[in-house]
């Protein structure tokens, strides 16, 4: 595989990799739990939220790009549901901090990374026949 090729690819894995992401973080925004304690710790038996995940998108040494996953910061935000059996005195938990529009933008984003990342590889391909075929 060519040096070409292989920067194109990692950019594949990263909208790969984001798109998974995003789709963790749609398919759990109404994943709630207790609002944690001043110290940071969830009360004994209660749920915990899910925590929402962002992607860090790096250049690797070998040219290409690598991806790495992190907790949001801050992974969640307090939110009205006086209904849950969780929430505190207020009636509030503890929700994903997640924005829909910003996740649905990040996937349309992926999917044109993959997709120029893979006419990268197409024209690679393409060059290397055309290089392949030429007659002295």
């Amino acid at each position: 595989m060519s040096s070409i090729s292989s920067i194109a690819l990692s950019g594949m894995n990263a909208a790969s990799r984001r798109l998974e992401v995003s789709a963790s973080n749609v398919a759990n925004v109404m994943s709630t739990g207790a609002l944690p304690n001043t110290d940071g710790t969830v009360p004994s038996g209660a749920p915990q939220a899910y925590a929402a995940l962002d992607v860090v998108q790096t250049a690797s040494a070998d040219s290409g790009t690598q991806t790495s996953v992190r907790t949001s910061n801050p992974s969640t935000v307090a939110s009205s549901d006086p209904q849950a059996p969780f929430a505190n005195q207020n009636g509030l938990v503890a929700a994903p901090n997640v924005d829909l529009a910003q996740e649905m933008i990040g996937q349309m984003v992926a999917k044109y990374n993959y997709v120029a990342n893979l006419k990268v590889m197409k024209a690679d391909e393409q060059m290397s026949k055309a290089l392949l075929d030429v007659k002295a």
